[in-house]
């Protein structure tokens, strides 16, 4: 048989069910955020944010504006690479929309069409300056031996991303980077 025994009031311990002894509990709140703290974590959040955006916006930048010296390093190198393994001339052409690769002269069996191609997004420039050259009008073509040898050529890129220019080695066809700046 079980004995159950009661507390007083007056005194500081209860006696549970099947007789064991504790002190009284704390009286029991329950805590929750109150308007106050909510409206400022949201601020404090909300403000990180603003900083980060900033930020954000100037990595994408970093990036499309890489991405665009990648596409015209890699135009650059399908023209030496195509002169040398077909031992003919090819030229880098530029136009208003694009800047475009193809033989300095057409046999036969070509058709006639770029044979490849880096397109420039609406609002960006691509300009070429030759150095070397004999003439102060350009023809907006840079030409490569079958050698895989180029003219020593500056290309200037400006586009909403931000601008870079590369000077290019006639012997190597690589281009060293004089400025890149990121918007």
């Amino acid at each position: 048989m079980r004995s159950c025994v009661t507390a007083t009031r007056a005194a500081p311990w209860r006696v549970l069910w099947f007789g064991v002894a504790s002190l009284p509990l704390p009286m029991r709140r329950s805590r929750a955020f109150t308007l106050v703290e909510i409206v400022i974590a949201v601020a404090i959040m909300a403000t990180l944010l603003l900083l980060a955006v900033p930020s954000l916006e100037g990595v994408l930048a970093d990036r499309r504006l890489h991405a665009s010296l990648d596409g015209f390093n890699n135009l650059v190198r399908q023209a030496q690479e195509r002169s040398v393994s077909e031992h003919r001339a090819y030229l880098i052409v530029w136009t208003d929309k694009n800047v475009f690769v193809q033989p300095e002269a057409l046999t036969k069996d070509d058709d006639g069409q770029p044979v490849a191609t880096f397109d420039l997004e609406r609002g960006s420039a691509l300009t070429l300056s030759l150095p070397a050259a004999l003439s102060k009008k350009q023809p907006g073509e840079w030409i490569f031996w079958p050698t895989g040898t180029c003219e020593p050529a500056i290309v200037h890129f400006e586009g909403r991303a931000g601008t870079w220019t590369a000077s290019y080695s006639p012997l190597t066809a690589h281009g060293e980077l004089t400025n890149y700046a990121a918007r």
